[in-house]
């Protein structure tokens, strides 16, 4: 694998990061199944675009993107909780909408960042300093990509570590431990869900606002996959470094991120003598990796019991 496969691996796993922070506020804090993410993805992605393409500051796609995902979880919280429809068939419904809803804002299926001007070419001092110390143009772009989506990624987990310990966040957190025992103290867990699950959705919009400007592209199909991608992220970094608390399970999930986007990418570049990996087969690996990342702590733990056994602890 090359030293730019593994940067554009690190940036990949950085920008989805946001994504996986998303999906970890719902599968994990709240215990909410949510598929919304699939079109929250795209839709980000479709605010970017169309604003950037209005000649807009492109910073300026973030929050809005961030908004408009915030809106689609939501619509989901409000069918689940309000309309009582179960919540896995609430995001289904959400996220098939949203196909409709970004063509819609698009006005075709997908935009081409054509002689458009985004995040990455905001920066021309930097670029033009690294340029004269003769940097090459294609390692510039991706260290460019690194260094924006980290500190981005930095910002938000520190944002969402503090938030979560605080008095809201804690009655967030309770509502997916226990959604009985917290009502039972007067919080209203209607409220706590519709906002992780619309602040889940913005995050994955932000992302996809992100992702469409470092590819140049905003494409209607984009988020087929996200929720598995997402998982993955979660699993991985759970079976590394556990959930003991709010900071190691949020860095963990960073970490996941990371490490199933370079797990991808070693994989596509593998050759075993005729036999080459194609992208076609990226969703085979997604769910050996899962699977693998699922088996990880039954195994270490076995791996203990019987170090404990071997050193007479019987």
């Amino acid at each position: 694998m090359s030293l730019y496969a593994v940067l554009g691996a690190l940036s990949q796993g950085l920008v989805y990061a946001l994504m996986a922070l998303g999906v970890y506020l719902t599968f994990r804090v709240l215990d909410f199944p949510d598929l919304t993410v699939d079109g929250s993805l795209p839709l980000g992605a479709a605010v970017a675009a169309v604003m950037i393409t209005k000649g807009l500051n492109p910073f300026f796609t973030l929050p809005v993107a961030f908004a408009a995902g915030m809106a689609a979880g939501f619509v989901t919280a409000f069918l689940s909780t309000k309309l009582k429809i179960l919540n896995l068939l609430a995001s289904i419904l959400t996220m098939i909408a949203l196909y409709s809803i970004n063509i819609r804002i698009m006005g075709k299926p997908n935009i081409p960042f054509i002689n458009q001007i985004t995040i990455f070419d905001l920066f021309p001092r930097a670029t033009k300093i690294m340029s004269l110390l003769g940097v090459n143009e294609r390692f510039l772009g991706v260290a460019l990509s690194l260094t924006i989506f980290a500190l981005i990624v930095v910002g938000i987990k520190i944002i969402l570590d503090l938030f979560l310990h605080t008095d809201l966040g804690l009655a967030l957190r309770a509502t997916g431990d226990n959604e009985n025992m917290i009502r039972a103290q007067g919080v209203n867990t209607h409220m706590t869900i519709m906002l992780g699950v619309a602040l889940s959705n913005g995050l994955v919009a932000l992302c996809g606002a992100l992702v469409a400007q470092d590819q140049g592209l905003a494409d209607v199909t984009m988020g087929v996959g996200t929720i598995v991608a997402g998982l993955a992220s979660v699993i991985i970094g759970e079976a590394l470094l556990g959930e003991m608390t709010v900071f190691r399970a949020t860095l963990g999930v960073v970490i996941g991120s990371i490490i199933y986007r370079l797990a991808i990418a070693f994989a596509l570049s593998l050759r075993i003598g005729g036999f080459v990996i194609s992208p076609s087969d990226l969703k085979l690996i997604t769910a050996i990796l899962v699977v693998f990342a699922l088996m990880f702590p039954t195994v270490r733990e076995k791996v203990k019991i019987g170090a404990f056994r071997r050193g007479g602890g019987r």
